[in-house]
């Protein structure tokens, strides 16, 4: 049941980084555009807590992953406050 909700989360994310982007292309607005980006980030996350639960039991990628949510997560910290400017 775990590696099912792995992979629905991935998807999810998937999603909303492509509607967000989708979004952005349509109306230019640049925080669309962080929050996007951030999503992609989300998604490289979950997919490597896949790789790491489903296909490389034997080593542990959590550095990894959490290094790639921390990069997704000050993009958008960024996009927040470059906009608020």
């Amino acid at each position: 049941m775990a590696p099912l909700i792995y992979l629905l989360c991935a998807v999810a994310a998937f999603l909303c980084a492509v509607l967000l982007l989708r979004a952005y292309w349509h109306g230019r607005y640049r925080l669309l555009l962080w929050s996007g980006l951030c999503f992609v980030g989300l998604t490289l996350n979950n997919l490597i807590l896949v790789i790491d639960k489903l296909a490389l039991t034997g080593s542990d990628l959590s550095i990894w992953r959490t290094g790639v949510a921390l990069i997704a997560m000050v993009v958008l910290l960024y996009g927040l406050i470059w906009e608020a400017e």
